[in-house]
């Protein structure tokens, strides 16, 4: 018998996990040239799993020259007991060029933010790609950015070419202390920390805040690339529930009763919330909410970490107010970003805290990378001051708010009964519960194959991974894309379900003859 041991509750889909685990005892000798292993069906009736997730995992390990498959022998171990003539690798090494040595193996983990990356980077050729939640690239302003670009270079091109300040380059900042300010957040020069986008601004948080050991509280599901900040500084990581369903018993957005439970029962140092258009759920919390959010933060003394990076991208109607407007006690750490809005290439955000947490988040950002690229910051003051950036966000509302109602619409239409999803009022995606017993990791082998891809909501979770879920990300798809995405999609999971019920049908009358 194999030692396989393979983890449902895990985000990682379990046939990586078995393709993982297979490889580590071909290299670690437990399995050796020659060797047979179990026919898929075998495997998965031992392990409990579908044979799609053996025969996926077998389809990887063959690519890599693992295992070789012979029709009415099996599958083995490549080398000279199976008749090929395959020299073993040489064992790893790190004289020469280092070929030898297996880096893979020397990883600490697979983070779910890569595995995504690869699920694009992989895609098939005109692959309708619902992976991402990302800008459409070809609404980009570029000749607007050139031109600022342009301007900035000809008016102080030798000061923005060398080292800037930590903090930020001035003109940006004061462009963006009006953009924050006419969105109703208070702030100053010394509350305000540019950075490289949203994800430096968690990982200087993380640095700055969070020892080994400490506890932080994230949404569950969350942004993969908020738990792999956290988990990489060896915080424990808690997860509240999200509801993503308007119910009697309690709003969208975090569980309240969950949260204050959570944080009664835990020293809790950092709590983090995506309270507009949440990643990857798409649900925004009531004002209720938020300020009941801001009273226990305030009851337990937790620092607020707001990632407001979609709350621009609103379809339509009025704008709950943000955490850090409804913050009166300088609790909130709030955080964003022009990555959403517009160019996700430059990596230019910022972070609003009290002065004495900007400064030590400054002295943080001054020891990782001294400052942001000079470059990137003035041309993006000059888009602001020119108007562009405002004009572009209120197109890009209108075309993104119109895939919205795509996606909602194709949704509608396709969709079997069964399948739940909870419409957005913004932000870039979608979040689909299949009904029980559906794993997305299975449905997106099978849509690859049909040249869809998607976010199996596994990668998200902090714990407790729901395999059921899903996200769909609509912003860089046209509405004839997503329709024929979401055609494609609805028919697989038709497909699945009429196997299912012809097999509990088969099983019926199987019972029914032996009574």
């Amino acid at each position: 018998m194999l030692p396989l041991h393979l983890q449902p509750e895990s985000h990682i889909p379990l046939y990586i996990q078995l393709r993982d685990q297979l490889r580590s005892l071909v290299h670690a000798g437990d399995l050796r040239p020659g060797d047979r292993i179990p026919a898929s069906r075998e495997l998965a009736a031992i392990l409990g799993v579908h044979r799609t997730t053996v025969a996926n995992a077998y389809a990887e390990l063959e690519s890599e020259g693992l295992i070789q498959g012979h029709v009415g022998r099996g599958t083995f171990i490549r080398g000279n007991g199976n008749g090929l003539k395959i020299t073993p690798p040489p064992p790893p090494t790190l004289s020469g060029n280092g070929d030898g040595l297996r880096w893979e193996l020397l990883f600490a983990d697979e983070r779910s933010e890569e595995i995504l990356t690869r699920l694009t980077a992989s895609a098939p050729a005109n692959a309708m790609s619902f992976v991402m939640a990302r800008p459409a690239e070809e609404f980009f302003p570029l000749e607007e950015l050139q031109a600022c670009s342009q301007a900035a270079l000809r008016r102080e091109g030798r000061e923005i070419l060398n080292l800037g300040a930590s903090d930020g380059y001035a003109p940006l900042k004061e462009a963006v202390l009006e953009l924050l300010r006419s969105d109703g957040i208070p702030a100053k020069d010394e509350t305000l920390l540019i950075t490289d986008g949203c994800q430096q601004a968690l990982d200087l948080i993380a640095k700055a805040f969070v020892r080994t050991g400490d506890t932080v509280v994230l949404e569950n599901p969350t942004y993969p690339g908020a738990s792999a900040v956290f988990n990489g500084v060896h915080a424990r990581c808690l997860g509240v529930p999200v509801r993503t369903y308007a119910e009697p018993s309690g709003a969208l957005g975090i569980d309240l009763e969950a949260l204050e439970s959570t944080l009664a029962s835990n020293r809790v140092k950092l709590l983090i919330l995506t309270p507009d258009f949440h990643n990857p759920t798409g649900t925004s919390m009531p004002v209720a909410s938020r300020r009941r959010v801001l009273e226990l933060a305030g009851r337990y003394q937790i620092p607020v970490v707001e990632d407001h990076i979609y709350a621009r991208l609103h379809a339509g109607g009025e704008r709950v107010p943000c955490l850090k407007q409804l913050d009166r006690s300088n609790l909130v750490i709030h955080i964003d970003s022009f990555a959403k809005v517009a160019f996700p290439g430059l990596r230019v955000g910022w972070i609003v805290a009290p002065a004495a947490a900007i400064e030590r988040l400054r002295l943080v950002k001054q020891m990782t990378d001294l400052h942001t690229d000079q470059l990137a910051q003035a041309t993006l003051a000059e888009f602001l001051k020119r108007g562009y950036f405002q004009k572009h966000l209120v197109r890009m509302r209108k075309i993104y708010a119109e895939r919205l109602n795509a996606l909602d619409e194709a949704l509608r239409k396709s969709m079997p009964e069964g399948v739940r999803w909870n419409r957005p009022e913004g932000g870039m995606a979608f979040w689909l519960e299949l009904p029980p017993g559906f794993d997305a990791s299975e449905l997106m082998i099978h849509a690859r194959e049909r040249g869809v891809l998607f976010a199996p909501g596994r990668y998200f979770y902090v714990q407790s991974p729901l395999p059921n879920t899903l996200r769909l990300g609509f912003a860089n798809l046209n509405e004839k894309q997503i329709a024929r995405g979401v055609a494609t999609l609805a028919e697989l999971l038709r497909v699945e379900m009429r196997k299912r019920l012809r097999g509990s049908r088969r099983a019926e009358r199987a019972h029914m003859a032996l009574v």
